[in-house]
């Protein structure tokens, strides 16, 4: 008898454990498909299509995020279909550093990178010593310096590298100081600092127009382009190619440029 409940209780123990344990990736539902953006402007393309979409048959789930590392991370542990957020830089980068292998199915728009001030009118007033907040992720931070050494700001090794990084700048003639911050936090220091290069989708989040108030910005030959993202297992599923071509369609084109006017650039 007590052997009996020996094993009983330790029965118990191993469901117990079980149901506390990680919880595997949901079954596709062949009629759904969750996708990973930020809010703008991913998420608003992605609302714009999503009665397109219903009337194929296809339910659109979008999952909103204010960082970039958990949408990748998601869609890599198969709890996120598919990410829209992303330039190619970046995906590369999150590959190599996290030992993914997500894969860009679809080129989408493209986000002019620009600097903001609250305290200066233009790049020529930033005085010495002046301090600069960048993004601190390895390709959005190239992307940064990229863009200041093209205007003049300061020199760095090799202007076609994305993966510049602090370390690679040759030239600095105004001392400026460097902050490397998180992208979303960057609109929050705008006060705090004397300029800030910011991601276009959490410019416009913040309210700003990069078309009007960045002081130096991207011209539409930027090669940043933003991606839709999946897996390899999944980049041949009739889900993700509805959600690609519906992404790539006349209608989509008009609606970002009138939407955003000039601050995001439809690629293809």
């Amino acid at each position: 008898m007590v052997a009996r409940r020996a094993v009983l209780v330790l029965g118990l123990a191993a469901m117990s454990v079980a149901a506390c344990g990680p919880k595997a990736p949901k079954a596709s539902d062949p009629n759904t498909l969750t996708v990973a953006a930020t809010a703008v402007p991913h998420a608003e393309v992605l609302e714009f299509i999503k009665p397109k979409l219903a009337q194929q048959g296809l339910t659109l789930e979008i999952k909103v995020f204010n960082d970039y590392v958990q949408p990748n991370t998601q869609v890599a542990e198969k709890r996120i279909d598919v990410s829209y957020f992303q330039t190619l830089p970046y995906l590369e980068s999150f590959n190599r550093d996290k030992g993914a292998n997500l894969i860009p199915l679809q080129g989408v728009h493209v986000e002019p990178i620009g600097t903001y001030s609250a305290k200066w009118k233009s790049i020529a007033e930033v005085p010495n010593g002046a301090t600069i907040a960048i993004p601190n992720d390895a390709s959005t931070e190239g992307r940064a310096l990229i863009l200041l050494a093209k205007n003049g700001v300061i020199a760095i090794k090799d202007p076609k590298n994305p993966l510049t990084s602090l370390r690679d700048i040759t030239s600095n003639p105004k001392n400026l100081k460097f902050k490397e911050l998180e992208a979303p936090a960057l609109p929050r220091v705008l006060n705090q600092v004397d300029l800030a290069v910011i991601n276009t989708n959490y410019a416009l989040d913040a309210k700003l127009n990069p078309s009007k108030d960045a002081l130096i910005i991207e011209d539409k030959t930027s090669p940043y382009v933003n991606y839709l993202v999946g897996r390899p297992d999944n980049k041949d599923d009739p889900r993700v190619k509805k959600l690609a071509a519906a992404l790539t369609t006349p209608e989509v084109k008009a609606f970002i440029e009138q939407k955003y006017a000039g601050a995001v650039v439809p690629a293809f």
